[in-house]
């Protein structure tokens, strides 16, 4: 067993890494990655979804030799727990992904990596080592654009695409809209910059980044379109490539575009869909082949209103049968809740503005230092509550108290 590492008298809680990355970030920063859809109820129940369950501990058993680990596209994982896709990590810390790709390595933890990510694909890869690293994809209206960064994922050994569902339209985020984000020099989007003067590489959200000097000589435009409908005929979107133009894609459909997306990534990556909430849907999954599935509602930033993920995951849990793993994301702050998401179905969890707080914080070591913090969690709850093995945690270990104070078994 590798020895304990000391404490951070500093940050003893994921709560706390939150208070500290605060005063580490910018306030467009801050509002950036903190802020759910329009009233942020959604972002609130998330978190809040996880005290409406208690863990049931059972006693008097030998729980000296506890295994945290859980299969994960065809290997061994040392937690059911991985860092989630989050876009644009160098502005929490110069170092970025870069920096998220080398904590995980460390502690064998799986990485995802946003496709609107600060760090290239390749340059993740190489901080990561052989530790498994996923995908996230926007597949736009443009499947050449979508195409490429899937060959260049193949080539450079990601495990699996993670596609994401639940844009077809843009959640209205205020603060975002308030503080008029732009992504400050020198930081580009990294995966979609052709050469170090391409507009595409400095325009984010809104298409409108400002004119570099080399683009004014040659008359080149730095201003992306969003696609729009006549009412006959649908024109995609044009330009650079920016979030707010080309990541919803209105005409994403299962038929269509799943097939097409399993025939660019087989046999090398596999192919799970992000942002299922219901259990219709988790049953089309199945049927039209995929992987898996995250449980998602891209951090509260979508539907406002929508139904936080841990009270989705028994509905699609129920659906999918075991036919294929279901993972869950949003909300989770600490280790007990990883546990809680598990023995309701769960196979795996995700981790996403928690690791922000930790790069804003100290970096590589702050990613670190979220990743032991929730480990130690988990791996002591497993132990009090008389779970040696992850299999064996299900909702057997958890009631639900009602908002009387009433106790239910599940």
């Amino acid at each position: 067993m590798a020895a304990q590492q000391p404490h951070d008298l500093n940050c003893l809680t994921v709560a706390e890494l939150e208070k500290h990355a605060e005063q580490c970030m910018d306030k467009q920063t801050r509002d950036y990655y903190n802020e759910g859809a329009d009233s942020g109820s959604t972002l609130l129940e998330n978190s809040q979804a996880y005290s409406k369950y208690r863990i049931r501990p059972r006693v008097l058993r030998d729980i000296s030799l506890i295994d945290t680990s859980c299969p994960l596209f065809g290997a061994r994982s040392p937690l059911p727990m991985g860092v989630a896709p989050t876009a644009m990590q160098c502005l929490a810390h110069p170092d970025g992904e870069a920096a998220t790709a080398r904590a995980c390595r460390e502690a064998g933890v799986v990485m995802g990596l946003s496709s609107f990510a600060t760090t290239t694909l390749e340059d993740v890869a190489a901080a990561s080592g052989s530790n498994p690293r996923v995908l996230q994809l926007y597949l736009f209206e443009e499947r050449e654009h979508s195409r490429k960064l899937i060959q260049r994922a193949k080539a450079t050994g990601y495990k699996a695409v993670f596609l994401t569902v639940d844009t077809p339209m843009l959640g209205r985020r205020n603060l975002e809209i308030r503080n008029q984000f732009k992504l400050p020099k020198p930081y580009k989007i990294a995966n979609f910059a052709e050469n170090s003067d391409s507009a595409a590489s400095k325009t984010v959200m809104d298409g409108a980044a400002s004119d570099t000097d080399a683009d004014k000589r040659e008359g080149k435009k730095s201003t992306s379109a969003p696609g729009v409908h006549d009412g006959e005929k649908r024109t995609p979107p044009a330009g650079p490539i920016s979030f707010h133009t080309h990541a919803p894609n209105p005409t994403l459909c299962w038929e269509r575009d799943i097939d097409w997306l399993r025939k660019e990534c087989k046999p090398e990556m596999e192919v799970w869909v992000k942002g299922i909430a219901t259990g219709e849907d988790a049953l089309l999954a199945v049927h039209h082949g995929v992987d898996g599935i995250v449980v998602s509602n891209h951090g509260g930033r979508q539907l406002n209103g929508a139904l936080a993920t841990l009270d989705a995951l028994p509905e699609v849990v129920d659906a999918v049968q075991g036919k294929i793993p279901v993972h869950i994301d949003g909300g989770i702050r600490h280790g007990t809740e990883i546990f809680k998401a598990l023995a309701l179905g769960a196979d795996f969890v995700w981790i996403g503005r928690p690791v922000l707080w930790g790069l804003s914080y100290k970096g590589q070591e702050g990613v670190a230092l979220c990743l032991r913090l929730l480990r130690d969690e988990f791996t002591l709850c497993m132990g009090l509550a008389g779970t040696v093995k992850v299999p064996e945690i299900s909702k057997d270990y958890l009631v639900k108290v009602d908002k009387s104070g009433s106790v239910s078994r599940l």
